[in-house]
């Protein structure tokens, strides 16, 4: 972020990432088994869908391709018939959705008004958060990325207005081959202090997840 409006750029997972030894999208992940390596990805995936920034994503990594891609084979379109692949597709079409539809994310890229970090110094639970916002602060995105295999309940994350913050999009949802571990759609806003903000939510962060909420008027 230091350095994040002085180009522009474009999150880029291309074909150069998963040829050549350097494994898939889906085996990159740091974990034994392929469900927790879903996890990882969708986690990653909903981080960069929601980062500031353009985005490309190359064929098979979308549906977690379990071999590197091959440019003299098909894709291994059968895996979608697996829960942990093809709830990685459905993230991926529901994130996009998101993404086209809202103007604060696809349209805000560049601005450097558009983005407000809430919190990102707790290392120790691999916690950060941060907003994506219009110019008049009509529209707003709060996201939580939790990046450790352990569920925290109770946990505060500050925000600039009063209401509720509707769940838009949980990587952990069962729907994508998560344990459905979240927060009940959405959460109403506390008048507790937290993060430099006079208003809180008292969120469930599921284990490796990315969670995305939108601001609704009380």
């Amino acid at each position: 972020m230091l350095y994040q409006y002085a180009e522009n750029f474009i999150s880029v997972y291309s074909h150069d990432e998963v040829t050549h030894g350097k494994s898939s999208m889906l085996y990159k992940m740091g974990a034994w088994h392929i469900p927790e390596k879903a996890a990882n990805l969708r986690a990653l995936y909903g981080f960069m869908w929601a980062w500031p920034g353009k985005k490309l994503l190359f064929m098979g990594s979308d549906f977690g391709q379990t071999h590197e891609w091959n440019h003299a084979a098909s894709l291994d379109w059968h895996l979608c018939q697996y829960h942990d692949h093809e709830g990685l597709r459905l993230l991926v079409r529901d994130l996009n959705r998101l993404y086209a539809s809202e103007p604060v994310l696809s349209r805000n890229d560049f601005n450097p008004q558009g983005f407000r970090w809430i919190a990102c110094q707790d290392a120790g639970a691999s916690v950060i958060s941060w907003l994506r916002l219009d110019p008049f602060e009509q529209t707003m995105f709060a996201v939580v990325g939790h990046y450790t295999p352990v569920i925290r309940p109770s946990y505060r994350v500050g925000v600039p207005r009063r209401g509720f913050w509707k769940e838009a999009i949980n990587t952990n949802s069962q729907y994508y081959g998560g344990s459905g571990l979240g927060n009940d759609g959405g959460r109403m806003t506390e008048d507790v202090p937290a993060d430099g903000f006079s208003q809180s939510l008292l969120l469930t962060l599921p284990p490796l997840s990315t969670t995305i909420f939108k601001w609704t008027a009380a």
